[in-house]
């Protein structure tokens, strides 16, 4: 039995990256679109056909609509219902979502699928391509400046800004960038998800998808949430991931696991995301590798198409 993923947005579930099968995702919308008896309903049909449920919701998310999560959960008096909060931005947001639908068909117990949406994040690189950051959300952690602020005012000045993992902002004229190397890519091989808004701009896929020796670049519609969450609607939203189910697969299961201290789920990380128990560690039983505070390093090709090369940190023949 497979766990089943939720969202709370339509623009968070994408089409599949390989062409496969992948399961889709519920979503639970805002109070206004979906009324209560609705979403306890389709929870709890959920729950009957999976038996659990991870739903993950951006950080930022109204609070009437997280209430509304806390509601149905309370209702429903289930602790098989696991709430994510994610960081990141709407599209990076969508393509974990899709990242945890392909994983849920990989025999996940529902404590490691959950707990492996917070390890897939450190491999997530999001970003946008913005005609102004003057009212960029200081929530987001991005740091701007008065020169930046400035900038926003001059006539065809657009802004590369890098959310996760690692914050960045250069500015781009003329379609290129002097500061581009400024832009760190991921050490993996990975595809860029591209959606397009109303910024004319094609430096995502000439540009920056050379540097970062992405394999491919596919294009999706762009999130609602996008220009709340970037403060602006003129923009282009990029995610750069790891799109082989295979590789994923790997690299989740290349982490110790552990039993949660209340419920007893196996897990991944030092917290169930299902009863926010703290791990009891499985030491005797321990068959992958050591545990760790950083996220292990990626099963990586150092080029689009060439051979897929385990890391040997943690992973069994």
């Amino acid at each position: 039995m497979s766990t089943a993923v939720a969202v709370t947005g339509h623009g968070h579930v994408l089409a599949p990256a390989d062409g496969r099968f992948t399961p889709d995702a519920q979503v639970f919308g805002p109070p206004g679109e979906q009324p209560l008896d609705a979403a306890l309903t389709a929870m709890h049909e959920l729950l009957r056909q999976h038996g659990h449920v991870v739903l993950l919701h951006p950080a930022t998310l109204p609070t009437p609509h997280l209430h509304r999560l806390h509601a149905v959960r309370s209702v429903l008096e289930s602790d098989r219902i696991a709430l994510l909060p994610v960081a990141l931005p709407p599209l990076g947001t969508a393509v974990l979502v899709r990242q945890l639908r392909q994983l849920s068909l990989c025999g996940f117990s529902p404590g490691v699928l959950g707990a492996a949406a917070r390890l897939l994040t450190h491999y997530i690189y999001a970003g946008g391509v913005l005609a102004s950051v003057a009212k960029l959300d200081s929530g987001t952690q991005i740091p701007v400046s008065l020169t930046a602020h400035a900038a926003s005012w001059m006539p065809g000045t657009h802004f590369a800004v890098l959310a996760a993992p690692t914050p960045r902002l250069v500015r781009i004229q003329g379609g290129s960038s002097a500061e581009e190397d400024g832009l760190d890519g991921p050490p993996f091989t990975t595809e860029i998800t591209l959606a397009r808004g109303p910024l004319d701009s094609d430096w995502v896929s000439r540009h920056l998808a050379r540097r970062w020796r992405a394999g491919a670049v596919r294009e999706a519609e762009l999130p609602e949430d996008s220009p709340r969450w970037w403060g602006t609607g003129r923009l282009t939203e990029f995610a750069a991931a790891i799109p082989d189910a295979s590789v994923l697969y790997q690299l989740v299961a290349s982490v110790r696991r552990d039993s949660c201290s209340w419920c007893g789920l196996e897990l991944i990380g030092d917290r169930c995301v299902f009863c926010a128990a703290p791990a009891t560690p499985n030491r005797p039983a321990v068959t992958q590798g050591p545990a760790t505070t950083e996220p292990p390093a990626p099963p990586h090709a150092a080029l689009p198409g060439s051979a897929v090369i385990a890391s040997p940190r943690g992973l069994r023949p």
